[in-house]
């Protein structure tokens, strides 16, 4: 049964994606607050459907939600986090590979609703472009959303924090606001497989600015691997 509705997920998914994205293209003359309405519409509705295979979405700390300019930091287990972030928080400007943006239609909309994409071959040009580009997101109110891990981590696997987002903590001078997960256990990094379950998205307390780096990466690594670890075991 499990394999059959994960797979009924997966075609409905891609069926819904489809008809969002073409159906909204007239959006891309639009301001971009329209783009974002759009990803928040759908990633929506790509939380709803895992209802099929059993799998109840579930929002924590949402106290902590920022609604003004923040860098985010989640811990990346599964693509479901990144749909995650466009359904709850109101402005998020992604940090995303270059490669994502010739994707047809999603690289379009990531594009207009402010992406930063980056080479992640090009070191401190790339840097100095997150900076450059995340102070202008900044300025609209926007959330910068930056996986510290830079990819996708199996749960149980150790974690690997690397050391760009202290860089953008330092020069930004903004909240970092980490998020726990235990996506992964329900929605693995590969295949298709949705195992039923409670998936929880809990947002945590707000790292403020000014800490020196050791101390940034210390409580941003404690505070993401501790909830997740927790949240894992549910």
């Amino acid at each position: 049964m499990t394999v059959v509705r994960s797979l009924a997920y997966v075609l409905l998914f891609y069926l819904w994606t489809a008809l969002v994205a073409v159906a909204c293209t007239p959006i891309l003359l639009g301001p971009d607050r329209w783009t974002l309405s759009m990803f928040h519409f759908w990633g929506r509705g790509v939380v709803g459907l895992l209802r099929i295979c059993g799998i109840k979405v579930e929002v924590r700390g949402r106290e902590f939600i920022p609604t003004g300019a923040a860098l985010v930091a989640p811990k990346h287990q599964c693509m479901l986090d990144v749909f995650a972030q466009f359904t709850w928080l109101p402005g998020t400007a992604f940090v995303m590979k270059k490669e994502l943006a010739w994707i047809p239609w999603f690289g379009w909309y990531a594009a207009k609703a402010g992406a930063i994409v980056i080479d992640r071959e090009g070191q401190s040009r790339t840097m100095r472009q997150v900076i450059r580009e995340g102070t202008e997101r900044f300025k609209k109110g926007r959330q910068v959303v930056i996986f510290p891990e830079g990819t996708r981590k199996a749960p149980g696997d150790p974690p690997d924090y690397k050391p760009g987002i202290a860089a953008l903590y330092r020069e930004l001078n903004v909240p970092v606001y980490p998020v726990a997960t235990n996506a992964g256990v329900h929605w693995p990094a590969h295949g298709f497989m949705r195992h039923p379950g409670t998936i929880v998205f809990e947002y945590l307390e707000p790292i403020p600015p000014g800490l020196k780096r050791a101390e940034f990466m210390r409580i941003l690594e404690e505070r993401i691997e501790t909830k997740s670890r927790e949240l894992m075991s549910l």
